[in-house]
């Protein structure tokens, strides 16, 4: 099976430790979500390759500005970061419910031992 231009372009995109061969590495499941997502974006036309290079590679020269290390250990904090921005730009969501959900997986990450799944509640249906 081939793979997806847009998913090559992406996996090409990442750096070496992020990458084995022709596949991306991840080192946590929000980091695939997040991947996914952009793929995902570009490949259903609601962003293009090149506002996604530009917004990623804004992000990747501000990282130090963010706090975010220079070591490449904040890499997909970078991918999240231009993902939300072009979200917003593109007014693809709702910015105040986007706000809502990232203060509320914040909480609930942190209420959760280490080991168990983050389990976020949906209030609206308490």
């Amino acid at each position: 099976m081939n793979r997806p231009e847009t998913d090559s372009r992406c996996i090409a995109q990442l750096p070496k430790d992020f990458r084995d061969g022709a596949e991306p590495v991840f080192r946590e499941p929000w980091q695939a979500q997040a991947f996914a997502l952009a793929v995902h974006l570009i490949d259903g036309g609601l962003i293009s390759w090149d506002e996604w290079a530009n917004a990623l590679g804004d992000e990747i020269r501000c990282a130090a500005d963010h706090g975010i290390a220079e070591d490449g250990s904040g890499y997909y904090e970078l991918w999240l970061r231009a993902l939300e921005g072009l979200v917003a730009i593109k007014e693809l969501a709702d910015t105040d419910e986007l706000a809502d959900l990232s203060a509320r997986w914040r909480q609930a990450y942190e209420q959760t031992p280490h080991g168990l799944p983050v389990e976020l509640v949906d209030v609206s249906r308490v």
